[in-house]
């Protein structure tokens, strides 16, 4: 584990950019809920834009900040939600109600 913070560098701010641009050719969905992101909004600019999230947080390992290995194509509120913590993976739709 590492102590250092997050940094942001240019670098990093390129390796982010090109993860944007393979998950709008590949129409990826968010890793956390299943759900379409909207890839025609800016990223991070609302809650269903796209954002880079990290498997394993920056705040946990900052090693792993620019591993692309580590990166996951989320929504921006999914990203939110999910802060620092474990995630909490969704099943996506219910096809229909269960009782």
């Amino acid at each position: 584990m590492s102590a250092r913070k997050r940094v942001s560098t240019r670098a990093f701010q390129k390796r982010r950019d090109e993860f944007f641009e393979q998950g709008q050719r590949e129409n990826a969905p968010c890793w956390l809920c299943g759900q379409p992101i909207d890839y025609t909004l800016k990223p991070g600019s609302a809650d269903d834009s796209h954002e880079l999230d990290h498997y394993v947080p920056v705040s946990i390992d900052a090693t792993l900040q620019y591993d692309p290995a580590n990166f996951r194509h989320a929504h921006k509120i999914c990203n939110v939600l999910r802060s620092n913590k474990p995630p909490k993976l969704s099943l996506g739709i219910h096809s229909r109600q269960w009782y």
